[in-house]
């Protein structure tokens, strides 16, 4: 089949072609270079930072941070509590003593709730109501808001900044909340994650963790990483 264009049509396709084509490219760029307004990042901004952040999320768990800080204090690594509003008045003397560990902590909303439902205004009191909290006893500000489970909309995201927090989400899940009890599948898909610079790999404490975490950490070694904060892995004023 052979196709006729006059001058005009054939013109009308080229302009067109080049403007799928900018879109696309404008698109993937956005993505690839720069966080998107309405999503938190999954990895971080600072440019060969080579570390890789661990996160643990603590709204339970208890009974397993004080052998968690043990092994983090014996392999020499910082990381970043994710600690929710409602725990940290529940239990200021162990966020304290995360704290004086020399560990950075984070905004994890007041309740473990699904902030995707929520509006701007509801968002915005559960973030406001934990950094409070948190900073009131830690005497510091928070740096970092992480939406409880991950779930999020564009609301939780504007209100997170309003606040002047960098919003982050993960990029390698341990799904140590699963495998609590099951270690070796927590090393598994550590050892089956892609693990580059920036990346940030999320924990909780759980048997399985406190099993795994000292493997975890050799095998981001492994690969040509330091294991640390957040801040490690952003730029932050």
């Amino acid at each position: 089949m052979v196709l006729i264009f006059n001058k005009k049509k054939l013109l009308t396709l080229v302009v067109l072609l080049l403007l799928v084509g900018i879109g696309f490219n404008l698109k993937y760029f956005s993505v690839k270079s720069f966080n998107n307004i309405e999503e938190p990042f999954y990895r971080g901004n600072k440019e060969n930072s080579n570390y890789v952040a661990i996160t643990c999320n603590v709204d339970w768990g208890n009974e397993y941070i004080d052998q968690m800080l043990k092994i983090l204090d014996e392999k020499n690594v910082k990381i970043t509590f994710m600690v929710t509003g409602r725990w940290a008045e529940k239990y200021p003397d162990i966020l304290l003593k995360i704290k004086k560990e020399g560990h950075e902590i984070g905004n994890h909303g007041y309740k473990h709730i699904d902030y995707s439902k929520l509006n701007y205004n509801l968002n915005y009191r559960e973030i406001k109501k934990s950094k409070e909290i948190i900073e009131t006893i830690i005497k510091e500000k928070t740096v970092f808001f992480e939406p409880p489970s991950g779930y999020y909309n564009k609301d939780t995201v504007k209100a997170a900044k309003d606040f002047g927090y960098i919003p982050i989400k993960w990029s390698i899940d341990t799904i140590d909340w699963k495998y609590k009890n099951n270690y070796s599948e927590i090393i598994k898909k550590i050892k089956s994650s892609k693990i580059e610079d920036g990346s940030i790999i999320l924990i909780h404490p759980t048997n399985g963790t406190i099993q795994s975490l000292e493997s975890i950490i050799n095998i981001v070694r492994e690969n040509g990483y330091e294991v640390g904060k957040l801040s490690d892995i952003f730029e932050v004023e």
